[in-house]
């Protein structure tokens, strides 16, 4: 990848620690739950709507914060983020806190972290021109699939040496230590609206948020969130429950879907810039690749309950709960060539906040199947929708067709003579 004009590189390397840290704050409490249970007396049921608290606001902030990205500069915005982070994980280090203050810092923390990954993309953009943001959208999820790998064992670690509370103290110190670095180097590129305010007329939102590009794509993001929130919430019990694992065996499986997840990222980001940079169109290159990759997730999804033997079941596993992950950089990207620069924060923000409303969904739809069907009907229904998604991205996602330019008053020439 071309080093960008200015600090853009890093830049990018601090976006991409602020989704890991971002990642591995949404994990923690999955992390910790056996001991908080414990420690609180806490039933399923309860514990439950303390991890159902985080998207409480989440949609809702994604949206809002995502209109503020096209007025307020991303320095002090992504700082305000990550001060209300580390604030709410470091609130759990007090001695006294119990449920009701876990429940009030998970509904801050998650009205604090649901604009981040829409934000994180709209300011990497204005490093990049069009043709290339397909990789650099990509290695801001790859920081989150990092956080999500590197953030467990220091977790659990944390946990056993000091206590479930300092395991939030930790990740809330890493929101304070990324703080001065960003405040230092963190700043928009040449590429801001801001930078050339007459380049980037505005169009009404109507006309970005019906767009096929932005319909289709959102669909598809959509679900892809399900199938990710699903296998955060119950692929450790699929595991130990139906697939008889053990709970040593869990933990050294829990963190493959990342690990192939950064493989699938890495390698369609790098494809899609390269084609674009080829001439190969954006639909091409954003828009049927990113609808291959969510097919592709689920067609492994459906496959997955159906073999017997381990040793096709977690390759299957790994890329149906991964595969699906690539399709949202690329879809970033079409997106951000639909709309004029100037409104971006606003249509990432509200594609992501539509979307998102799948890991509020689908934790809870998965418990009803569980009870009534089992697992594979779970999973079948995953599978459906990410196949419905790619076939749906692949028929809508056409950015070139779909960019919007905005209507400019032409002068009326003057009269003959």
């Amino acid at each position: 990848m071309d080093e960008p004009r200015g600090g853009g590189r890093a830049v990018l390397v601090l976006l991409m620690v602020f989704m890991a840290v971002n990642f591995a704050d949404k994990a923690v409490l999955g992390l910790v739950a056996d001991p908080i249970r414990d420690d609180l007396h806490l039933s399923g049921t309860r514990f439950g709507a303390m991890a159902g608290a985080f998207y409480l606001l989440f949609s809702l902030s994604s949206l809002g914060v995502g209109f503020l990205g096209d007025r307020l500069r991303a320095r002090p915005l992504l700082a305000a983020l990550v001060v209300v982070w580390s604030a709410a994980q470091l609130a759990v280090l007090a001695p006294a806190a119990g449920f009701g203050l876990l429940v009030a810092t998970r509904v801050v923390l998650g009205a604090g972290e649901g604009p981040a990954f829409p934000l994180a993309n709209h300011t990497v953009f204005t490093w990049y021109p069009v043709e290339r943001r397909s990789l650099p959208s990509a290695l801001i999820s790859v920081g989150g699939a990092a956080g999500a790998i590197l953030g467990g064992p220091l977790i659990l670690a944390v946990t056993g040496t000091l206590g479930w509370r300092a395991a939030f103290g930790v990740l809330g110190l890493a929101g304070v230590l990324w703080l001065p670095l960003w405040l230092r180097r963190g700043a928009e590129g040449p590429y801001s609206a801001r930078e050339k305010p007459e380049e980037s007329p505005r169009v009404p939102y109507r006309r970005v948020l019906l767009t096929g590009t932005w319909l289709g794509g959102t669909f598809a993001s959509f679900a892809v969130m399900w199938s990710l929130a699903l296998g955060l919430t119950w692929i450790p019990t699929y595991l130990k429950d139906d697939a008889g694992f053990s709970d040593a065996a869990v933990s050294g499986v829990i963190g493959l879907p990342s690990v192939v997840g950064i493989v699938f990222v890495l390698v369609t980001g790098t494809l899609a810039q390269r084609l674009i940079r080829r001439g190969v169109s954006h639909r091409a290159a954003q828009g049927l690749l990113g609808a291959a990759v969510a097919a592709v997730a689920g067609v492994c999804m459906l496959g997955m309950t159906r073999v017997g033997p381990v040793a096709l079941m977690l390759p299957l596993l790994a890329v149906a709960f991964s595969a699906g992950g690539a399709q949202a950089p690329l879809t970033n990207a079409a997106l951000a060539r639909v709309c004029p620069p100037g409104q971006r924060g606003a249509a990432l923000g509200a594609s992501y906040a539509v979307a998102a409303t799948a890991s509020v969904l689908a934790p809870v739809v998965t418990g009803v199947l569980v009870d009534n069907s089992g697992f594979s009907a779970a999973f079948d229904l995953a599978a459906g929708l990410l196949l419905a998604g790619g076939a749906v991205a692949a028929l809508t996602v056409r950015p070139e067709r779909d960019a919007v330019a905005p209507v400019v008053p032409v002068a009326p020439e003057p009269a003959a003579a």
